[in-house]
């Protein structure tokens, strides 16, 4: 299985962000938990994290030409008013999973709005790291 996780704006500022929000993890450790969650029956995992709305087009882009089966994408801001991303998920044909780690829906009222959860098949909001380590465990359960 090909598997791309992406992230998007201000992820990689973790750990300098609104505590009550984000929690105290940093982006790096965000990342060495996820991968340490990888099931091994996954083949080729790619991370991408860039706070450019285009650069993040362009990875989906570059996944969906490379036949990736999944991805576990976090479009930070751009999920509430993006839909150049939205339509590039749309492109993208492999099983597709939004995540948040804060929880949306008690956050503030232009955050509930999320315009590219709707290109996904799944979205996750609100668990901290285990919004990621949960879409693994669904992709897992979905490709094995």
């Amino acid at each position: 299985m090909k598997l791309a996780i992406i992230n998007g704006p201000n992820l990689n500022m973790l750990g300098y962000r609104e505590e009550e929000h984000y929690g105290t993890i940093t982006y790096d450790r965000l990342i060495d938990e996820i991968k340490n969650d990888i099931p091994d029956s996954f083949g080729n995992v790619s991370f991408f994290q860039s706070n450019s709305e285009g650069e993040i087009i362009g990875f989906l882009h570059e996944i969906t030409l490379e036949k990736y089966d999944a991805l576990i994408i976090n479009p930070g801001a751009y999920a509430h008013y993006s839909y150049a991303i939205y339509d590039a998920l749309l492109i993208f044909e492999g099983y597709k999973i939004e995540v948040h780690l804060s929880n949306v829906f008690e956050r503030e009222e232009f955050r509930r709005v999320l315009v590219t959860a709707n290109a996904c098949d799944n979205m996750i909001s609100g668990l901290g790291a285990k919004s990621y380590l949960n879409a693994l465990e669904e992709l897992e359960n979905i490709f094995g």
